[in-house]
C-alpha cells in the first residue's frame, strides 16, 4: 500500500486495466511520490530525502545518495550491482564490470602514527617471545650453540623492556612470567652445553627471587646438574629442598625425586640409605625401574631373602599390554605380522604397549640373571631353579630364556654334558626357544670339534629361524670348516642382511675372502667391522696383515701402529712392524720395534737372530755375541748358533777365544765340517799343528762327494728308467776341490782366517771379508 502524501487523487482507485505504454515518456511510480498523479512521470527517490531549497519536501528532485549534501549522488542498490550508472547516457555506455576491476591500483596506507610508550613495550614483548621460541626450537633441534645465543638475546631485550617501562611509569606492566621463561630457557640451555656453573647461578637467581614461590621445583634441575658432576651429597640436599615444595598431590613428581635421591645414595655407596628411598616408592606407587634398582641393592649388601622379596614385588607389577586369552593372543601375533610386511596400517597404541612390555621383560630378565647364581652360594642351580620357578607362575617366555641361561652356566663352568641335555630339552617346546637351545647346542659341538652334530643343530636352528643371525653363522662355521667358502660366505652375507652389525658374520667373511684369495673384499669387510668395534686388536691386525701381503708396507705400517696403541707389549706385532722398516730400508726404525720386542718376550729367537744379524752387519760384534749366547742357551743342542759366536770373535781378532771355542765344538760335533775348516785355518794362522784336523776335513770331504754321487746316481738311473737318458755331472764346490791339486785343494777347504793369503801372505780382497763366509750367517741375512 502506498502513502501519498499531497496526491491530487486521494479517492481514485487503482486501475488495474491501467494500459502502460512502455513506449512513452513516462516511468515507474517512485518509492514515496510526493505531489505527483500517479502514472506521470516522476523521480525515483533514494531512502533519506534531504529537503531541497525551493520546496518544504515536495516537487521534482534529482536521484540522491543515502545522504547526499551535494554533489554526485550514490546510484540505487538495486542498479548498481549490474554495473549502472546514472551518468550514462543512451549512447555512452561504459564497459560492464561488475567486480570494479577497472579502478585501478587501491590508494597508498596512511603511515602509522609514532607508537605511544606503551605499544613499543608490547612490541618488545613480542620481540621476547619470539627469541625464547627459537632458542626452544634450536634445542630441540640439537643446535645448541646456536639456542644459547638466542637465549642470551631473548635475556638482554627483556632487561630493555623492564628499564623501558620502569622509565615511562609503566612498572606495573612489567610481565614477571616473561622473566622467569627468559632466565628458565637461559639456565636449560647453559645446561645443555656443558656450562654447569653458569647454569647453577641461573637457577639460583631464580629460586631466590621471592616473585616465583613455585620456582623452588627447579632445584630438581640444580640436584641433577651435580649429580652429572659427581657431586652427589649436594644433589641429595637439593633433591630434598625440591620435594619439600612439592605437594603432597603432585605424587608422580615426589616419586620420581625419591628415586634421584636413592640413585644419588647408590653412587655414593650407601646401600641402606638408597633401599629406604626405593621401597617408600614401591609401597605406593612400583614401577620396573625402581624395583630393578631396589634388587640391585639387595645384592651388594648379600641378602637372598630380601633379593627375592624384591624379585617377587618387580613380578606382582602388572604389564600393559599381555593378552592372557589364547584366541587374541594369536590374532595380535596375526596382526604384527601384517604390521610387519606393511599390509595393515601400525597402530600406535600397540606400539607404546609393546615398547612397555618389553622394557618390563628387560627388566625382569635382568634381575633374574643377576640374583640367580647369587641366591646359594654353595649350589648356584638352587637359585636357577627358585628363580624359574617364580617366572613360571606369569612370565613362561622368561622361563624358557632362564633355562637356556643356566645351560650357559653350565658351560662357563665346563660341564658340557649337563649343558646339552638341558638345551636338548627344548626341542619340543616354542619355535622360538627350540632355534635358541639348537643354536646354543651348534656352538657348543662346534667347539668340541663335533662338526657333524654342529652341523645338524645349525640346521634345525636355521629351520625354526630363518632370520636367526647366529644360526646363520654357525652354519656359515661348518661349511667354512668344511672348506666350502662360497656357500659359507653366501650365509655370513645373509646373516649381516639380517643384522647388519653382526660383528661374527662380518669378520668370517673377511676370513672367507682371504682363503677364496679375494684380499681386496676381505680387506673391505675387516674395515667395515672396524668402523663398528674400532678398537678390537684382532680386527686391526688382520687390516695390516693384508695390507702386508699385498706388498702395501706403508698402509701395512700404518696399521701395525693404530694396532700398537692398543697392544703396546705384543712382542710379535713388534717384530712384524721391524721386518716392515727393514723391506723399506728404515734400518732404524726397524731395529728400534725389533729390540722393543726382544725387551716384551726375549726367547723369539727370530727376533734374536736378527738382532745378531744386525749388529753382525754394523762390526758391533761384542753384541752380537750376547745375542749368539742367549739364543744357544734356548736351544742349546743347535751347533749354528755356538759357531756364529766364535765367528764373531774371529771376526773381533781374538784368535785364542776363537780356537777354544772351535775346539769345544770340534768335541761335541766332530763331524761338523765347517769348524774343521775353521779350525784348519785358525792353526795355521797361529803356527799351530793342523795336520789331524786337515786329515779330519779331507775325509769328511770326500765323503760328503761321495754321498752326492750316489744320491746323483740314483736320480740318474731313475730318469733312464722313465724313458729318457740324462747325463748328471756333480758340479758341487766340494767334487770340484776333489780334482784339482791338492794344494788348491787345500785352499779351497781352508780360507784364512786372519784375511791373510796361505799362499803368498798378500791380503785377501775385501770382497771376502764382505761376504762373511759362514754359510750358517749367510742363512740368516737371506
Amino acid at each position: 500500500m502506498y502513502s501519498n502524501s499531497n496526491a491530487s487523487n486521494d479517492g481514485d482507485d487503482y486501475d488495474f486495466n491501467y494500459d502502460l505504454n512502455l513506449n512513452s515518456n513516462t516511468g515507474p511510480p517512485g518509492t514515496a511520490s510526493g505531489g505527483y498523479a500517479f502514472g506521470a512521470k516522476a523521480p525515483r527517490m533514494s531512502t533519506a530525502m534531504q529537503p531541497q531549497p525551493g520546496g518544504a519536501g515536495g516537487g521534482p528532485a534529482s536521484r540522491m545518495g543515502t545522504a547526499s549534501q551535494g554533489g554526485e549522488a550514490r546510484p540505487m542498490t538495486s542498479v548498481s550491482g549490474a554495473g549502472f550508472s546514472s551518468k550514462q547516457g543512451a549512447g555512452n555506455r561504459g564497459t560492464f564490470d561488475p567486480l570494479n576491476q577497472g579502478r585501478g591500483a587501491a590508494p597508498a596506507l596512511a603511515e602509522k602514527a609514532d607508537n605511544s610508550a606503551e605499544d613499543l613495550a608490547k612490541e618488545m614483548e613480542k620481540a621476547v617471545h619470539s627469541l625464547i621460541e627459537a632458542s626452544a626450537q634450536c634445542s630441540d633441534n640439537h643446535e645448541f650453540t646456536k639456542a644459547l645465543e638466542k637465549a642470551k638475546d631473548a635475556g638482554k631485550k627483556e632487561r630493555a623492556l623492564c628499564k623501558h617501562r620502569e622509565t615511562n611509569s609503566l612498572a606495573d606492566q612489567i610481565n614477571v612470567d616473561l622473566t622467569y621463561a627468559v632466565w628458565f630457557n637461559l639456565a636449560c640451555v647453559y645446561q645443555q652445553n656443558g656450562m654447569m656453573e653458569e647454569a647453577l647461578n641461573t637457577y639460583t637467581l631464580v629460586v631466590k627471587n621471592k616473585n616465583y614461590p613455585q620456582a623452588g621445583r627447579l632445584r630438581v634441575n640444580m640436584g641433577n646438574i651435580y649429580f652429572y658432576q659427581k657431586k652427589y651429597p649436594q644433589a641429595i640436599k637439593q633433591y630434598r629442598m625440591a620435594l619439600d615444595q612439592i605437594p603432597n598431590s603432585g605424587k608422580e613428581v615426589r616419586f620420581k625425586i625419591f628415586r634421584n635421591i636413592g640413585n644419588s645414595f647408590v653412587r655414593l655407596g650407601q646401600f641402606q640409605d638408597a633401599i629406604q628411598s626405593f621401597e617408600t616408592i614401591m609401597n605406593a606407587s612400583p614401577d620396573f625401574q625402581t624395583g630393578f634398582n631396589l634388587v640391585l641393592c639387595y645384592y651388594a649388601l648379600g641378602d637372598a631373602e630380601k633379593m627375592k622379596r624384591g624379585f617377587n614385588k618387580m613380578l606382582a607389577i602388572p604389564i600393559a599390554g599381555i593378552v592372557e586369552e589364547e584366541d587374541e593372543e594369536e590374532e595380535v601375533k596375526a596382526v604384527e605380522e601384517a604390521e610387519a610386511v606393511g599390509q595393515a596400517r601400525v597402530d600406535s597404541l600397540r606400539e607404546e604397549l609393546r615398547k612397555r612390555r618389553k622394557e618390563a621383560e628387560h627388566y625382569i630378565i635382568t634381575a633374574a640373571r643377576l640374583i640367580a647364581p647369587a641366591l646359594e652360594k654353595s649350589d648356584w642351580t638352587v637359585g636357577y631353579e627358585w628363580v624359574n620357578d617364580a617366572l613360571k607362575i606369569d612370565h613362561d617366555n622368561l622361563a624358557s630364556q632362564m633355562s637356556i641361561d643356566q645351560g650357559l652356566q653350565y658351560l662357563k663352568n665346563k660341564d658340557f654334558e649337563k649343558a646339552i641335555e638341558l638345551l636338548k630339552s627344548f626341542e619340543k617346546k616354542d619355535q622360538n626357544m627350540k632355534a635358541m637351545a639348537a643354536t646354543n647346542l651348534s656352538f657348543i659341538y662346534f667347539l668340541e670339534g663335533d662338526y657333524n652334530n654342529a652341523d645338524e643343530y645349525a640346521d634345525l636352528a636355521v629351520r625354526n629361524s630363518r632370520y636367526n643371525a647366529k644360526a646363520l653363522v654357525n652354519k656359515g662355521n661348518c661349511l667354512f670348516v668344511a672348506q666350502e667358502f662360497h656357500r659359507a660366505k653366501e650365509l655370513y652375507l645373509e646373516a649381516i642382511g639380517v643384522q647388519a652389525d653382526c660383528v661374527e658374520a662380518i669378520y668370517n667373511l673377511g676370513l672367507a675372502n682371504m682363503r677364496m684369495n679375494s684380499p681386496d673384499e676381505a680387506r673391505q669387510a675387516f674395515e667395515k667391522l672396524h668402523t663398528i668395534i674400532p678398537n678390537n686388536p684382532a680386527v686391526i691386525y688382520q687390516i695390516a696383515n693384508l695390507y702386508e701381503q699385498q706388498g702395501k708396507n706403508q698402509q701395512a705400517a700404518k696399521w701395525f701402529n693404530v694396532l700398537i696403541t692398543r697392544v703396546p707389549t705384543d712382542p710379535g706385532i713388534l717384530s712384524r712392524l721391524g721386518q716392515i722398516f727393514s723391506k723399506e730400508q728404515e734400518e732404524s726404525q726397524g731395529f728400534h720395534y725389533q729390540l722393543e720386542s726382544y725387551r716384551h718376550y726375549p726367547v723369539n729367537l727370530d727376533v734374536i737372530s736378527w738382532l745378531g744379524v744386525w749388529f753382525v752387519k754394523h762390526e758391533m760384534y761384542e753384541k752380537s755375541i750376547h745375542y749368539f749366547e742367549r739364543a744357544s742357551q734356548i736351544q742349546p743342542n743347535e751347533v749354528k748358533w755356538r759357531l756364529m759366536v766364535t765367528s764373531c770373535y774371529r771376526r773381533m781378532g781374538n784368535y785364542s777365544k776363537a780356537l777354544q771355542l772351535y775346539e769345544q765344538i770340534h768335541e761335541e760335533y766332530p763331524d761338523n765340517i765347517e769348524c774343521l775348516r775353521y779350525l784348519v785355518a785358525i792353526c795355521k794362522d797361529l803356527g799351530r799343528p793342523y795336520d789331524e784336523h786337515q786329515q779330519k776335513l779331507v775325509k769328511l770331504d770326500r765323503q760328503l762327494a761321495t754321498k752326492s754321487q750316489n744320491q746323483t746316481g740314483a736320480g740318474a738311473m731313475t730318469n733312464m728308467v722313465g724313458g729318457g737318458a740324462v747325463q748328471n755331472r756333480d758340479v758341487s764346490p766340494r767334487a770340484e776341490a776333489k780334482r784339482e791339486s791338492p794344494q788348491k785343494q787345500q785352499a779351497l777347504a781352508a780360507p784364512s782366517a786372519k784375511g791373510v793369503d796361505s799362499r803368498g801372505g798378500g791380503r785377501v780382497q775385501e770382497r771376502e771379508e764382505e761376504d762373511f763366509a759362514d754359510d750358517d750367517v749367510n742363512d740368516l741375512l737371506v
